[in-house]
């Protein structure tokens, strides 16, 4: 499905000015965490659930 092109460059712009702020410069600048980290959830992601789901949606999207 295709996005009519003014909202296309819409969500462009707000992934470009989300990528530029000083929230993200800083969180690239941060280490990556080692899953030997003991504060790193064994399942990887910090709610199950929504992983689960967003899991779901990529699956049927590929199907």
């Amino acid at each position: 499905m295709a996005l009519p092109p003014d909202l296309a460059v819409l969500m462009v712009g707000v992934a470009a000015r989300q990528a530029a702020s000083p929230t993200a410069m800083v969180q690239a600048g941060l280490p990556r965490i080692h899953r030997s980290d003991p504060f790193v959830p064994a399942h990887g992601a910090f709610n199950v659930a929504v992983w689960d789901l967003l899991e779901k949606c990529g699956e049927r999207r590929k199907a």
